[in-house]
Order: C-alpha cells, then sequence, then structure tokens
C-alpha cells in the first residue's frame, strides 16, 4: 500500500511540473506586431530548456520510484528468510540435505544473494554415537553441505562460516531415536 502513496504522489508531482511549466507560456503574438516590442513567445532555447528540466525532473521521479520498489522487494527477501527454518535435519551417518529442506535454504539464499552484507555461520552438529573426531568430521560435513547448496543457489562464500561441534552442544539430551535425530542437525545463524 505504501508503494501504491509513493506511485500517486510521484504521479501528482509530474503532472504539477508540466501544468507549472505550461502555465508560463502565454500566446501574446496575436494581434502584436514587430514594432510594438519584445515579444513574450517562449523561444526555442528556452522550450527546449524548459522541457530537459521537465524530462530531468520525471527521470529523477522515476528512479525514486524504483529505488522505492527494489528496498521494498530487498525487505520482502529479508522478510521471507527469517520467516523460514533455521534447523536442517539428517538421517543417520549422513551428511546430505534432506528434500524438505530446500525451500527454507531457497528463502535463505535469495536473501543472501541479494545482500552481500549479510553473513551466516552455518554450525554442524552430530549425535553422541560415533567417536568425537567423526562426529566433528560429519558435522563439518553437514555444514558444508548447507554452504554448497546456498552457493550454487548464487550465495557469495565470503559471506558463509562454517563450524562444526560435533556431538558437543546438543539439542536434545535423549539417549533415543527421537533424540539423536535432533541433534544430526546444521544450525544457520545471521550474523
Amino acid at each position: 500500500m505504501n508503494i501504491l502513496k509513493q506511485a500517486k504522489a510521484v504521479g501528482i508531482a509530474a503532472l504539477l511540473a508540466v501544468l507549472a511549466g505550461c502555465a508560463g507560456q502565454v500566446n501574446e503574438s496575436a494581434g502584436l506586431n514587430e514594432s510594438a516590442g519584445p515579444s513574450k513567445v517562449e523561444s526555442d532555447a528556452e522550450r527546449a530548456a524548459r522541457e530537459a528540466r521537465q524530462a530531468e525532473f520525471l527521470k529523477s521521479q522515476e528512479e525514486a520510484k524504483a529505488a522505492s520498489l527494489a528496498a521494498a522487494a530487498a525487505e520482502q527477501l529479508r522478510k521471507d528468510a527469517m520467516a523460514a527454518d533455521t534447523l536442517f535435519f539428517f538421517e543417520f551417518d549422513r551428511s546430505d540435505l534432506k528434500q524438505e529442506a530446500l525451500d527454507d535454504l531457497d528463502a535463505h539464499a535469495k536473501y543472501l544473494s541479494a545482500d552481500r552484507a549479510a553473513k551466516v555461520r552455518l554450525e554442524g552438529h552430530a549425535d553422541e554415537r560415533g567417536t568425537r573426531a567423526y562426529n566433528l568430521a560429519l558435522g563439518e560435513r553437514r555444514a558444508n553441505a548447507v554452504a554448497r547448496y546456498l552457493v550454487i543457489q548464487g550465495v557469495n562464500r565470503s559471506q558463509i562460516e562454517t563450524v562444526s561441534y560435533g556431538e558437543e552442544r546438543p539439542l536434545s539430551l535423549s539417549r533415543d531415536d527421537n533424540g539423536w535425530s535432533r541433534n544430526r542437525r546444521v544450525e544457520l545463524i545471521y550474523q
């Protein structure tokens, strides 16, 4: 709705500028001869200058409108990314992304590729089964899998930091399949 108000204001401003330019044109040459004095008719140079000013004004209004639309689109991308899930879960001993994670990752990728100043940290995790060294490596593979997907979607690799915590930061302390499945994850955290 805000964009519509701005577009209406731009249209009104442009109309007023055109009307103001036209109001200065008075054709008083009717009934005057050359000996009666200087004519109040606008010269070609004056008309060209006025038209150039009007064109520049309209161009600046269009640029402002385009910038406003771009800002609104960027804000919508940010909102979509903030609404998307930031936890991505994995199967036991696997580092490939699940299909259900891709829509949320796409929302994050669109925002990150649109805002090159935004940065994320991808934290890879594993459940407690396996050695610490193995779980650290598995967490790293999982974080790198998410990073690769984001880069393929257009995110600059310099915007992404990956870290693995292995089994050290469990989301669930339950020692069953449900608890372990919650711990096999990558967390996406905006910095």
